[in-house]
């Protein structure tokens, strides 16, 4: 893992709320200033650098005079909407006192789901990395309901990191990394210094929320590696306050818990795939559909089919489940949701017969289809 963030040219910087905003005390321009200086440093080594930094609404809240985070969704967008000022004032003040130029980027998952959309965001971040210039990204929370929301940044960073082909994602928060177990609680914790991304047993060490400010815990990081690694990103975990952690890191230093990606990178399209947070409809399939699809690398024909649910089209992404219910792929469905449960359990010879036309003998070919 050191050997690969000593190499690593494109690396995405995810901070969380409590080190951004100095516990909710509002906008930290020291600690911001201190990830500044460190990248416009290794940009100036010919790193490409994107940061994604939490803290808009906490210091929203400090600016209206808020102690309590709210709970309604107007507060919370104008709260965001106030803060996002402040936040992105302050990187941009410290990444020019150190000669770097700065871009606000803010993102909805609609922006992922997007296919169109999608290919506009790398663009822009690509041109943008490819100009020496560092974007801040943040979920756009003026216009996000918690339907269409990410959730937290973690997972944000994890996205932001498969849209470029991010070679290493490094989340710094309020915790020195993983422990085996809750360390305020159990003295025998053991401390987790590297592991494999996507490791189920990493799932089930990992606490609930850490703070009252930001919204994620050591789960979500857990997921977020996870993701990241669906396109061959491994990530770190660090304590955001140690000193210099971030040229540290990227000079080869062993610091925090490093969950490196075990996964070969998916092609471009099929991530676009995997990384929908939300889906237009699902479809339950019989074990031997199932074995077909894991085993066989098949495509996902109508009479494997037992259950559609949701309104889908023609092209939508949909998630193809086992009969537990559990997700085991993705992929582009080339009838739409109506057609799809005139055709379920029907051979693909009778899809003419029963629609009055044929797109195609699969639900989801195989080169449309992902598994997760």
């Amino acid at each position: 893992m050191a050997s690969l963030l000593k190499q690593a040219r494109r690396i995405v910087v995810k901070v969380g709320s409590s080190l951004v905003t100095n516990e909710g005390r509002g906008v930290d321009p020291v600690a911001i200033g201190n990830w500044a200086r460190q990248l416009a440093a290794l940009a100036r080594e010919g790193r490409e650098l994107l940061m994604v930094s939490s803290g808009a609404i906490a210091e929203g809240m400090k600016r209206l005079g808020w102690s309590q985070r709210p709970h309604e969704l107007p507060e919370l967008q104008a709260a965001a909407a106030v803060g996002q000022m402040g936040l992105v004032q302050m990187y941009e003040t410290h990444l020019r006192e150190h000669g770097m130029a700065s871009a606000q980027v803010l993102l909805t998952h609609a922006d992922l789901a997007d296919r169109e959309r999608y290919l506009n965001a790398r663009s822009t971040l690509i041109t943008l990395l490819g100009l020496r210039v560092i974007p801040v990204i943040n979920e756009n929370d003026t216009v996000v309901n918690d339907e269409i929301r990410f959730g937290d940044n973690d997972t944000l960073g994890a996205l932001v990191a498969n849209l470029v082909d991010a070679d290493a994602y490094v989340i710094l928060t309020d915790q020195r990394g993983l422990y085996s177990a809750d360390p305020r609680r159990d003295p025998q914790a053991r401390f987790i210094d590297q592991a494999t991304a996507g490791d189920p047993a990493l799932e089930a060490m990992a606490g609930g929320a850490g703070s009252t400010i930001g919204r994620g815990g050591m789960l979500t990081k857990i997921l977020a590696a996870k993701r990241a690694a669906g396109s061959g990103t491994s990530t770190v975990i660090a304590w955001g306050r140690e000193t210099d952690v971030l040229l540290r890191l990227a000079a080869g230093e062993a610091i925090g818990t490093a969950l490196v990606a075990g996964t070969p990178k998916h092609t471009a399209r099929k991530r676009w795939m995997v990384d929908h947070l939300q889906l237009r409809g699902w479809v339950r399939v019989d074990e031997g559909a199932v074995a077909k699809l894991l085993r066989e690398g098949k495509s996902l024909l109508p009479i494997g089919v037992h259950e559609v649910q949701g309104d889908f089209v023609r092209g939508d992404v949909i998630a193809v489940r086992t009969p537990a219910g559990a997700e085991i792929a993705r992929g582009l469905a080339n009838y739409s949701a109506a057609e799809a449960r005139l055709i379920a359990r029907k051979p693909s010879s009778q899809i003419e017969a029963l629609l009055g036309y044929a797109n195609e003998p699969e639900l989801i070919h195989r080169t449309n289809l992902v598994l997760v």
